[in-house]
């Protein structure tokens, strides 16, 4: 039964033309050995370097959303006595219609939904100019509030998927919700 479960599941990301996915904690040390193997699945796919690129950078993005704000984590002990802590999410990169995807998805608190739903459909309405313009603008400002980086990870996003995005959220729990977003190269 075992065999054919995973080979279900083999077929069901198939199915929806996913040819990479990870599902667990990820690390900077996990983002860099991933990254390695889309690397070389899409120069085997012999993919103009454009759109590796972009697919390339659209994971990093997406990973790294996940590393600095996934909700579910778990501390492990360091050597040093130090904690290191650990985020949850899942990722999968595919390719549908023509198009390459990257699709993450990460556990959020409740609280940061309607926030995060009004940033994003703002970012859906705008065009590559005005993308490019608040991307610098908020390189200049100051880091938002909340924010473990420049806050500019969902525009970039937004810049790079040159077939658009998606995004949605489902609720958890009172205090939870799952957040998933797709970016299409």
């Amino acid at each position: 039964m075992l065999a054919q479960r995973m080979y279900d599941f083999r077929q069901t990301l198939a199915d929806d033309g996913i040819v990479f996915c990870y599902s667990g904690y990820i690390t900077e040390e996990v983002l860099s050995g991933i990254g390695s193997a889309i690397k070389n699945k899409l120069t085997v796919e012999t993919t103009d370097k454009r759109t590796a690129r972009g697919v390339f950078s659209l994971f990093v993005e997406q990973v790294q959303n996940v590393i600095r704000y996934s909700a579910e984590t778990e501390v492990r002990s360091d050597n040093d006595g130090g904690g290191r802590e650990l985020r949850y999410g899942i990722l999968t990169v595919g390719r549908s219609e023509g198009r390459y995807f990257v699709a993450c998805a990460n556990m959020i608190e409740r609280r940061d939904v309607d926030r995060l739903r009004a940033s994003l459909e703002r970012l859906k309405d705008l065009d590559a100019d005005a993308l490019k313009a608040l991307y610098k603008e908020t390189l200049r400002g100051d880091t938002p509030q909340g924010s473990k980086g420049a806050g500019v990870g969902f525009i970039d996003i937004a810049r790079r998927a040159s077939n658009g995005f998606e995004f949605d959220f489902f609720d958890i729990s009172d205090t939870r919700a799952y957040f998933a977003i797709q970016a299409y190269i």
